[in-house]
C-alpha cells in the first residue's frame, strides 16, 4: 500500500530521522504553524499507518568488550526470501535484516559478534537455515543522516550517504549522491584530481545517473544526482566528502 503524505507529515519524518530522542513537538509545531497536539496526532498517525515503524538505537558495538560488527551478503531462493529473512532474524546475534530486490546477494544481513568465533557461529546457523554466505566484512562505521527532501529549505545539504563498508587493512568503500551546488559538479575525475578534490587514495569506482551504470575513467564528468561509489585506500575524514555537497 502507497500512503500520501502532506508537508507536515514529512517535516515530522525529517526530525525523527535526524534524531529522534531530541525531537520535540512544539517546535516542529512553530515551524510549520499548527498546534503541538496535531503533531502528536500526526505522529501517532503515521505509527497506524505503518510508515513511521519505530525509533532505532545507533549502538557503537565496537567500544563495549572489543565486539565486532559484520554485513552478510547472502542469497537465498526467491520464493523463500521473505521466510528465510525472518528465520535469519531469529538467529542470535543478527540485528538487522535487509531484503533486496536482486538475484544474488539479495539479503544483506548484520551481526554482531563478541569475537571472531561467534562470528563463525552465526555464519554457520546461516548457512544451516538454507542461505548462501555470497560475501561478508568487517563494519568499521556507519553513518546517518535525514532525507533532505523531507526538511526545511534552509536545511544544510550534503552528499547523501547511502552506503559504507570497511574493508581489511582500514580501506573504505562508500556510496553516495552528489549534491546540487557540489564543488565536484561539472568537473571531469581528471580534473577533480587536478584541483586536489580527490585526494591520491582515493578512487571513484563506479557511477550511475538516471538508473545507467558508467565506468568511471578520467574524462567523465561528475554531474548533481549522481550515485558515486568512492574507494579509499585509508579511512576517510570526516570532511573527506564535503566537496560532493553544497559549498
Amino acid at each position: 500500500m502507497v500512503s500520501r503524505i502532506d508537508e507536515i507529515d514529512k517535516r515530522i519524518l525529517y526530525y525523527l530521522a535526524k534524531d529522534a530522542r531530541n525531537t520535540a513537538a512544539p517546535e516542529i509545531a512553530d515551524e510549520m504553524e499548527v498546534t503541538p497536539a496535531t503533531i502528536r496526532n500526526r505522529i501517532r498517525q503515521l505509527e497506524e499507518d505503518g510508515i513511521l515503524r519505530g525509533y532505532l538505537a545507533d549502538i557503537d558495538y565496537k567500544s563495549i568488550e572489543g565486539h565486532v560488527t559484520y554485513q552478510f551478503s547472502c542469497t537465498a531462493p526467491i520464493p523463500d526470501r521473505d521466510r528465510l529473512a525472518q528465520a535469519a532474524l531469529k538467529v542470535s546475534g543478527i540485528v538487522t535484516v535487509r531484503e533486496l530486490m536482486t538475484g544474488n546477494a539479495n539479503l544483506a544481513i548484520t551481526a554482531v559478534g563478541s569475537d571472531t568465533n561467534d562470528i563463525g557461529r552465526i555464519a554457520g546457523e546461516l548457512s544451516d537455515i538454507g542461505l548462501d554466505i555470497e560475501d561478508e566484512s568487517v563494519i568499521e562505521k556507519e553513518y546517518h543522516r535525514p532525507y533532505d527532501p523531507f526538511g526545511p529549505e534552509d536545511a544544510p545539504k550534503g552528499p547523501s550517504l547511502t552506503d559504507f563498508m570497511g574493508l581489511a587493512g582500514g580501506a573504505e568503500v562508500v556510496e553516495f549522491t552528489v549534491s546540487e551546488g557540489a564543488e565536484v559538479a561539472g568537473l571531469t575525475i581528471e580534473e577533480a584530481v587536478d584541483k586536489g578534490l580527490l585526494a591520491d587514495e582515493m578512487l571513484v569506482v563506479g557511477v550511475e545517473r538516471d538508473g545507467d551504470i558508467i565506468t568511471p575513467k578520467g574524462e567523465t564528468v561528475i554531474e548533481a544526482g549522481d550515485v558515486i561509489s568512492l574507494f579509499s585506500k585509508t579511512g576517510l575524514e570526516k570532511d573527506a566528502l564535503e566537496v560532493f555537497g553544497t559549498r
